[in-house]
């Protein structure tokens, strides 16, 4: 599903003898400006930019003529964060330009669109050598427009999949860990080897000394690599980077494909691509932000925190735990809330969240949804009935009845859930929970259950 999403910029974003000037749309404020200063690194701020913006115009599933969004940025203390989705939203890119990048002043916080149009593309790739190169993110208030200036208007179908990517991101990154860490030498001599960028097959990169090498099959420690093609948006950046991380979740053998973050750092940029478990999926059908969705009882929690966020690069949960007087895993559960209306992210790097604000109807994650949909009209119709307390293992069960079908839900200890449905049967969990164990947690939730 689409809406046409308006941005309005005073002018398209250039690229001259004076530096790069990027136009942002709305958000929080009407065309807000985020940054006026140096960039430390030029070419590889330009070749950055690029890979966000190349993401953005890219279908890596099912391939079609290239359908230009506009990436986010993000203005928080000391850096600048742009952000975008792949066409299929199957590839998240975030491009992270910390302190040793910038030479100027933050002026603002807050998100919103940045306008990449094609000759601003073509003007940097032409960005070369070690001139400086001055960045403006925002409208010059003064010399670049008047209230006379010239609108610019840009009607793009924004896909309602971007703000369900965003909050399905943030869940899966906050369980990744480092897997392997790559020399620059060695971090092209990997990504040179690599399939065709046709190649849709998930394979597994274990590592191995100071590289990786790849396998068809799961072994502890190995990380996710679906649709290798998919990592060619960090080639361009190679000859600037100083080392790969990847990250992902723990796997043992017989696992499923799962997420996946490859992360090229240059020591005053750091370049991220998170992959979908698989090329034909999508981030924004993953499920796992569901159950952050379906529970009631942490939706106080979320609005006292998000009314304490600051634009700190990184949220120090401890604090944010004095500062609202909660327990830090209700903080954390909070915050899993707050990260499927895209006010958060999740930083893989530091393990941390950071604070942002989606200029998106957060009301959508959960309107457009199906699945969270039909759990509510199970629970709010009587569907759901419970066999009684847990069990001695922690275990709780219960049936819903949907439709001329009864099926059996059993929620266990850690929280994780199974079903009888054929829903379930098919995907075994990996795409979140299925409607039946939401309605049970909706369900639980509203009765004060421990479901």
């Amino acid at each position: 599903m689409s809406v046409v999403q308006q941005f309005r910029y005073l002018a398209p974003s250039t690229a001259g003898a004076d530096g790069v000037a990027l136009q942002t749309s709305g958000g929080p404020a009407a065309n807000p400006r985020f940054f006026s200063g140096f960039l430390t690194t030029p070419p590889a701020a330009a070749a950055g930019l690029l890979a966000v913006a190349d993401v953005a115009r890219t279908r890596y599933y099912q391939p079609r003529d290239p359908a230009s969004l506009d990436p986010v940025v993000t203005g928080s203390d000391d850096r600048l964060r742009f952000e975008s989705f792949s066409g299929c939203c199957g590839v998240y890119a975030r491009l992270d330009i910390i302190p040793p990048g910038l030479d100027g002043e933050v002026l603002g916080h807050g998100t919103t669109n940045v306008d990449v149009n094609p000759p601003l593309r073509e003007a940097l790739a032409r960005i070369a050598g070690l001139d400086p190169l001055h960045l403006s993110v925002g409208p010059d208030a003064l010399t670049a427009s008047t209230l006379d200036g010239t609108i610019v208007e840009k009607k793009v179908p924004l896909p309602a999949r971007w703000l369900r990517g965003f909050a399905e991101v943030h869940v899966l990154s906050a369980g990744f860990d480092l897997r392997a860490e790559l020399p620059a030498a060695e971090a092209a001599a990997f990504l040179r080897r690599l399939p065709a960028a046709g190649d849709r097959s998930a394979l597994w990169a274990v590592p191995a000394g100071r590289s990786l090498r790849l396998t068809s099959r799961p072994v502890p420690g190995a990380v996710c690599l679906a649709g290798a093609g998919r990592l060619a948006a960090l080639r361009p950046l190679l000859r600037h980077g100083h080392s790969l991380r990847v990250y992902g979740p723990p796997v043992a053998a017989g696992s499923p494909p799962v997420a996946s973050a490859w992360e090229l750092r240059t020591g005053a940029l750091r370049l991220t691509l998170t992959l979908s478990p698989e090329v034909h999926r999508g981030f924004s059908g993953e499920g796992a932000a569901l159950t952050s969705l379906a529970t009631d009882e942490v939706t106080d929690d979320a609005e006292l925190v998000g009314a304490l966020l600051a634009w700190d690069p990184a949220i120090d949960v401890a604090a944010l735990a004095d500062a609202a007087a909660l327990d830090p895993g209700r903080v954390r559960a909070a915050l899993a809330q707050l990260g499927t209306a895209g006010r958060v992210g999740y930083d893989v790097t530091e393990a941390a969240y950071f604070h942002r604000v989606m200029p998106y109807d957060a009301a959508r994650a959960e309107r457009d949804n199906p699945r969270l949909v039909g759990a509510r009209t199970l629970a709010e119709s009587g569907a759901v009935t419970f066999d009684g307390p847990a069990s001695a293992e922690g275990v709780t069960a219960a049936t819903v009845r949907s439709g001329t079908e009864t099926y059996r839900v059993r929620v266990l200890r850690d929280g994780t859930t199974t079903c009888t449905c054929p829903w379930w049967g098919k995907h075994r969990g990996t795409r979140g929970p299925c409607k039946h164990a939401l309605a049970v947690t909706i369900a639980g939730s509203s009765a004060g259950s421990t479901a």
